[in-house]
C-alpha cells in the first residue's frame, strides 16, 4: 500500500509541472489553450531523440522547453498576430504538433532501452539503499520543487505583474505602456514550456514514448487546477502553485482509487471525464454560496 502511495505522489509531481503550466493559460492568462495536448508530447518526442543520439538527458529537458516554449508562442501568435480565436489557434497548434512530434521520433511508439542514461539515473546503485529506492521520487520531487520556486519568483517580477494584468485587467497593461499581445504569447511559451518539461520528465520515468500520449492534458491539468483552487484556495499561507501541486496528487490518487475498486485501464478517459464534472460541478456550487454569503 506505501508503494502504491508513494507511486501517486511520484506521477502527481511529474504531471504536476504540467498542470503549472495550464494554470499559467487557463487562471492567469483566461487562454484555453488546447496546445497543451501537442507540447505535452512534443516534450516526449524531443528528449527521446536527444537521449537515444546520446545527448545529455539533462540538456534534453531544457531542448524540450524550449521546443514547447516555441510551439506556446505559436499559439501566441496565431491569436495574437492573425487575430484567430484562442480555442482554434490550440487547435490549430496541436494539430500541427501530432506531425510534428511523429517526424521527430519516426514512429508513433519508441521504447528507450533500460540502461539508458536519464536525470533518474543520477543516484547510483552505490547510493543509500533507500534513497536509491526511492530515486524516482525524489528526482520528482526536487524538479518539481525548482520549477515551482523559480515560477513564483517570476511570478513576483515586474514582468510576471504584466502577465497577470494581461489576464485580469488588459487595459492597465496598456496604461504602462506595454504590448499585451506581447505579454500574451510569452506567458504562452512559458506555459507550454512547462508542459514540455513535464512530458520530457514522465518519457524519462516510464522510458517509452507515445505520440498520443498527451491525449487529455489539458483536462488533467485543469481539474488538478480547480481542486487545488478549490479545496486549498482559501488557505492564505499556501501559494496557488502549491495548491496546484497538490491539486494533481489528489487528482492522481482518484484516478488510482477508482482503478482499485475494479474499474479497468481503458475506462480512465470516463473516470477523468466524471471526476473533471464532479469537480466542475463542486467549485461552482462554493462560488454560489460564497457569492450568497
Amino acid at each position: 500500500m506505501i508503494e502504491i502511495i508513494l507511486g501517486i505522489i511520484q506521477e502527481g509531481f511529474i504531471y504536476s509541472i504540467m498542470a503549472l503550466g495550464v494554470y499559467i493559460s487557463l487562471k492567469i492568462l483566461d487562454f484555453p489553450d488546447l496546445s497543451v495536448d501537442g507540447t505535452f508530447p512534443l516534450g516526449m518526442a524531443v528528449s527521446t531523440a536527444c537521449i537515444v543520439h546520446g545527448v545529455n538527458p539533462f540538456l534534453a529537458i531544457i531542448i524540450a522547453f524550449l521546443c514547447g516554449a516555441l510551439a506556446g508562442s505559436v499559439t501566441g501568435f496565431f491569436n495574437v498576430k492573425l487575430h484567430i480565436s484562442p480555442l482554434l489557434s490550440g487547435i490549430l497548434t496541436m494539430t500541427a504538433l501530432y506531425s510534428v512530434n511523429y517526424t521527430i521520433v519516426g514512429k508513433p511508439n519508441e521504447f528507450l532501452k533500460m540502461d539508458a542514461s536519464t536525470v533518474f539515473s543520477v543516484i547510483p546503485k552505490s547510493a543509500n539503499t533507500w534513497v536509491y529506492a526511492h530515486r524516482y521520487l525524489l528526482i520528482a520531487f526536487v524538479a518539481m520543487v525548482i520549477i515551482k520556486l523559480l515560477l513564483d519568483w517570476y511570478l513576483s517580477t515586474k514582468s510576471g505583474f504584466l502577465l497577470r494584468s494581461v489576464g485580469d485587467n488588459e487595459g492597465l497593461v496598456v496604461t504602462l505602456a506595454k504590448n499585451p499581445g506581447l505579454v500574451k504569447i510569452v506567458g504562452l511559451s512559458l506555459a507550454n514550456g512547462l508542459v514540455a518539461v513535464s512530458g520530457s520528465l514522465n518519457v524519462q520515468y516510464m522510458k517509452a514514448f507515445n505520440v498520443s500520449a498527451g491525449t487529455g492534458m489539458l483536462v488533467m491539468g485543469l481539474a488538478a487546477v480547480i481542486i487545488g483552487m478549490t479545496v486549498f484556495g482559501k488557505i492564505r499561507f499556501l501559494k496557488p502553485t502549491t495548491g496546484v501541486v497538490l491539486g494533481m496528487i489528489i487528482y492522481k490518487a482518484c484516478i488510482s482509487a477508482a482503478l482499485m475498486l475494479g474499474l479497468q485501464p481503458k475506462d480512465t478517459n470516463l473516470i477523468v471525464t466524471v471526476l473533471f464534472v464532479a469537480t466542475l460541478v463542486i467549485n461552482n456550487a462554493l462560488s454560489k454560496k460564497k457569492v450568497e454569503i
